[in-house]
């Protein structure tokens, strides 16, 4: 004879373990979002990435209250959640950082680890706050990206690198494309400027050996995202 009972496994935990996992896992998630928010140095601030931030804490904790002890329910909501592909790719290394650490918290605040979640928050948030402050492993070298269009059906190659040459201190060539039905080459150079160069001198110099064609010349890139 069939079993129709039905069996609520919520007693596992109470509704204050569910409130304060969820409200810490809550108030410790928009800390770590804040501090996010004060930190962030490029253009590409997301408002919609940090308020993930807040729910991505959430629901780990809640995961965690589900998962308990139990191996069997951990593998399953493995499983389950891998089938999940995420089509925004994250530009910085720094945001994938945020997202263990809400995770980290959101563990700790469902297996109720409270104290070393709030701990862990603002110890994490301190030192992320320190680096940005002191602006730690910054390298004081400030790189440019040059793309040249030139004309396809001839050489151009010296003529770029004499100018180069005249006006950086170190160049490197990324790539070469053909574009506009391969009518034109687009070469791609990092480079870093002399001091006694401005970047229109460069321009100017470049267009002056690729028969008026367009130049573009990107400053700092590696404070911009790409």
């Amino acid at each position: 004879m069939i079993d129709f009972n039905v069996q609520d496994l919520s007693g596992t935990f109470s509704v204050a373990d569910i409130a304060i996992a969820l409200t810490l896992s809550f108030v410790l998630s928009s800390v770590i979002g804040m501090v996010y928010r004060a930190t962030h140095r490029n253009v590409s601030y997301s408002q919609s990435y940090v308020q993930t931030l807040v729910i991505l804490g959430m629901i780990i904790s809640l995961i965690m209250l589900v998962v308990g002890s139990n191996i069997a329910r951990a593998f399953a909501l493995v499983g389950a959640l891998s089938v999940i592909r995420f089509r925004n790719a994250i530009k910085e290394t720094r945001d994938v950082g945020f997202i263990f650490l809400v995770m980290g918290i959101g563990m700790a605040c469902g297996t109720r680890f409270y104290a070393l979640a709030a701990i862990a928050t603002v110890v994490i948030c301190l030192v992320i706050v320190v680096m940005q402050r002191f602006n730690w492993y910054h390298l004081n070298v400030q790189r440019q990206v040059v793309k040249v269009r030139v004309p396809a059906d001839a050489d151009y190659t010296a003529d770029i690198q004499d100018a180069l040459i005249a006006h950086t201190v170190e160049f490197e060539l990324v790539s070469i494309e053909s574009v506009q039905g391969g009518a034109l080459t687009e070469l791609f150079y990092t480079v870093r400027l002399k001091k006694s160069s401005e970047p229109n001198d460069l321009v100017s110099a470049l267009r002056s050996r690729t028969a008026g064609q367009r130049v573009t010349l990107l400053t700092g890139y590696d404070q911009t995202d790409l």
